[in-house]
């Protein structure tokens, strides 16, 4: 019985000291303080994630463009009588559309990582505790292959 009771009182002292060892402390921090800090990088991601917005809407906007004037261009080289005019209209449709997209998928490239930047240096700005950002997802973007 006796061993009962000292095994409970361990157990209940190791889960207590446990629950202290998870939760987040920042020393000197009052809850206002916290409060401030997760506002702050709350505005950050808001920015962040309006300028990824605007730049997909671009990239988007880009790539249907591109495919549009491969769809007009192609009909045209297929109305060309020979061969060797198809040909070259084809090649040039082609040509023309992958110059497109590259240019579209650079622009979207430069604008995600210009977002992420600005938010990174925005976040470590409000000097909040690392769990309260999600700058570790940024590899989940579409990277616009």
């Amino acid at each position: 019985m006796k061993n009962k009771i000292i095994i409970a009182a361990l157990s209940t002292a190791l889960l207590a000291a446990g629950s202290m060892a998870f939760a987040e402390v920042t020393p000197g921090a009052t809850t206002a303080d916290m409060t401030a800090k997760i506002t702050c990088v709350g505005t950050a991601v808001a920015a962040r994630e309006t300028a990824i917005d605007a730049a997909m809407t671009a990239y988007t906007a880009s790539a249907n463009a591109a495919y549009s004037t491969r769809a007009a261009a192609l009909a045209d080289a297929y109305k060309l009588t020979t061969a060797t005019a198809v040909k070259a209209g084809v090649k040039s449709a082609w040509s023309a559309f992958l110059s497109s997209m590259k240019t579209a998928r650079t622009t979207w490239q430069a604008a995600r990582k210009a977002a992420w930047t600005t938010f990174r240096t925005a976040a470590k700005a409000c000097k909040a505790p690392a769990s309260v950002g999600d700058g570790g997802n940024s590899g989940l973007e579409a990277n616009g292959n």
